[in-house]
């Protein structure tokens, strides 16, 4: 039965508009990369990056490197769209976006996530058998049909992302409309909408409308009656997404998501006219079936598990930031704070402050402020540099408060530890996380 499901073949047209509209849109985020100053402001500036912990080995190219690196992917996007070379281009593509993804976190999207799965499907997609370079030059290649478990693959992903999402939002600030008032209150200076987004009955829309899309969008999409009215309400919500969180390609590439939701001959007859209408075969179930579906299954298990982590580690995740990334737990709080080190010579006893400002960016001292893997990273940077100069020092974190979703700040690292001597667990809470109790009892006065 699941064989019979996965492994039929159906138009591929959905495909091949969703490949060329893919590689059109990573082209334009990494070209944009280089001529909005990203790069320069997120990799070039600043002394050092930080990567996801046990990615110390990545670290951003020399001199110009990066801009190469950049324009190298986007040409890759090219490639992609035009079906030219493209495992070679996807496969490159891939590996140089998880390469920047895990050299650096300080902006840190979930959508930057959500680009290294569907560009790891991609590289195992039929994508290139039609109105590509590759077909053309290669026409042994050409097919109009694909497996079905190709759709159903990318449409259970996003049934993930967005259910993920919405359930994260009902909870109190995001309910009670705190959190939507501080992510718009920034918001007052832009053009017609600026004061209309400071309006109660506009946070409120948001709030709810925020919740019930997630949630019901996907099965919107699949349902016939209802999907013109999805179709529509998408484009407004990521159309919205777009104007007033500037996030990207990412609004437009959820759109591109949509042809998935479509009947073939629809995408086929918008699209490709001249395009072969599929004819469906003899259901042919391939030697690798039992490895595909392994993999898949695994896959799908590691998605489902991944972004409720945090509920097997102690205190709340909007505290401790532990688990929170690659859960889809998006645009659901504020944080601020405050932080000082303290380094001390271990022979010496020299006591030595340090203020991060003097080594790090603007926004990456904003983070460290407030982020517990931040804070510990740049504690081992400390301990790395002193010890460069032949001194064992021990490296703790103080004055560090915090203030979530505009409550007022608390204590939020242990002053107490050597950080310098601590070592990081991807697995299991950090104690040096001083509990989030003083939040709730902020929260209750």
């Amino acid at each position: 039965m699941l064989n019979r499901f996965v492994f039929k073949k159906i138009d591929n047209s959905a495909l091949i508009v969703f490949r060329i509209l893919f590689g059109l849109l990573i082209a334009c985020e990494c070209y944009g990369a280089i001529i909005t100053g990203w790069i320069k402001n997120t990799l070039i500036n600043p002394k050092f990056t930080f990567n996801f912990i046990g990615f110390d080995w990545l670290q951003p190219l020399p001199g110009y490197g990066m801009y190469f690196y950049f324009f190298i992917m986007g040409t890759c996007g090219i490639c992609i769209a035009l079906g030219y070379r493209y495992r070679f281009s996807i496969i490159s593509f891939t590996l140089l976006w998880t390469g920047v993804y895990l050299m650096q976190k300080t902006s840190y999207n979930n959508h930057y996530y959500l680009l290294i799965l569907i560009s790891c499907f991609m590289c195992f997609f039929p994508a290139n058998t039609a109105y590509s370079f590759d077909a053309k030059n290669n026409p042994s290649i050409k097919a109009n049909g694909m497996y079905n478990g190709i759709k159903w693959l990318v449409i259970l992903q996003l049934f993930i992302v967005y259910t993920y999402a919405s359930i994260a939002k009902i909870y109190g600030d995001w309910l009670d409309l705190s959190i939507i008032k501080i992510l718009m209150s920034n918001k007052k200076e832009y053009f017609i909408i600026g004061n209309l987004l400071q309006n109660d009955l506009a946070h409120h829309i948001i709030a709810y409308f925020g919740i019930a899309f997630d949630l019901l969008v996907v099965p919107a999409l699949l349902y016939k009656p209802t999907r013109k009215i999805a179709f529509v309400l998408s484009i407004f919500f990521h159309l919205f997404n777009s104007v007033v969180f500037q996030i990207g390609i990412f609004p437009f590439l959820s759109l591109a998501f949509i042809v998935f939701f479509f009947e073939p001959e629809t995408i086929r007859n918008l699209f490709f006219k001249q395009k072969e209408a599929f004819q469906p075969t003899v259901l042919k179930i391939p030697s690798y079936h039992k490895i595909a579906l392994s993999v898949g299954l695994i896959y799908i298990s590691i998605q489902l598990v991944l972004p409720i982590r945090h509920y097997f580690f102690k205190d709340d995740v909007l505290w401790t930031e532990e688990g929170h990334r690659m859960s889809w737990r998006m645009m659901l709080r504020s944080r601020s704070g405050t932080v000082q080190f303290k380094v001390v010579d271990k022979a010496t006893k020299i006591e030595t402050l340090i203020k991060p400002e003097a080594y790090l960016s603007q926004k990456q001292s904003r983070r460290i402020a407030t982020y517990p893997d931040f804070i510990w990273q740049f504690a081992q940077r400390l301990k790395k540099d002193y010890a460069s100069n032949g001194q064992d020092v021990a490296v703790f974190a103080t004055n560090s408060k915090v203030s979530v979703n505009g409550k007022p700040a608390i204590a939020f690292i242990n002053p107490k530890t050597d950080l310098a001597n601590e070592k990081w667990s991807h697995f299991k809470h950090h104690e040096w996380i001083l509990p989030s109790e003083g939040l709730k009892k902020t929260t209750s006065e």
